[in-house]
């Protein structure tokens, strides 16, 4: 029974990690359209999905203790949010109103190094940690330039939800800072360390407690 309550509590936390991240993704993740406020928000959405990509990730791989369960779990939070487009698309708005993260390559960096370790869970969470925070912001980008321009799908599909100091304006880039790519990387590798040893202890303390 301990073990049936063990392995339950375990994998309704990756459900719900997953399903929060996706939550986080919508509510973040058309910031580009919000223009005027487009370098900032990317930084912050960075920084989100970096945290919350890597909890969940070494949560589950040191759950399995299987090099690729990473990997595996980013790609249940990228599922998620391709299907949760949808509801999107039908209320009307075009399918990359949306901007699914790329989180695949970021989780198998941290695979590659809790497997390049020989499964050392400390070099897991600083190593991988690090990994994950100084890439996602980069891949996010690349995965940016394929959308359609920002700027004509603000104007054509406003919010209508917004206030008015977010209304989509001409694009002030440069505004706050002139890089906003080496802005999230910096800060979402020194806060995905931590965040990622949370996760680690977050294993250790569901173990505990299941125990009890």
């Amino acid at each position: 029974l301990m073990v049936w309550l063990r392995r339950t509590t375990h994998y309704l936390f990756i459900v719900v990690v997953a399903v929060n991240s996706t939550l986080l993704t919508i509510n973040a993740g058309d910031y580009i359209f919000y223009t005027d406020w487009a370098w900032t928000s990317f930084v912050v959405f960075s920084v989100s999905q970096s945290t919350m990509l890597v909890v969940g990730a070494i949560y589950y791989m040191l759950f399995t203790g299987v090099p690729g369960t990473a990997t595996y779990y980013a790609t249940i939070m990228t599922i998620y949010t391709w299907v949760a487009k949808g509801a999107w698309f039908a209320l009307g708005y075009p399918y990359d109103f949306i901007v699914t993260p790329v989180w695949i390559p970021s989780a198998m960096l941290l695979d590659l190094t809790y497997w390049a370790t020989r499964r050392n869970k400390h070099a897991a969470i600083i190593i991988g940690g690090t990994l994950v925070g100084l890439s996602l912001p980069i891949f996010n980008m690349i995965n940016l330039l394929l959308v359609r321009d920002p700027l004509e799908m603000a104007f054509k599909y406003p919010r209508p939800t917004l206030p008015p100091y977010m209304t989509p304006i001409e694009p002030q880039v440069g505004k706050f800072y002139n890089s906003p790519v080496a802005l999230g990387s910096g800060a979402g590798a020194v806060l995905s360390v931590p965040i990622a040893a949370l996760g680690a202890k977050l294993n250790t303390w569901t173990y505990r407690w299941m125990a009890a």
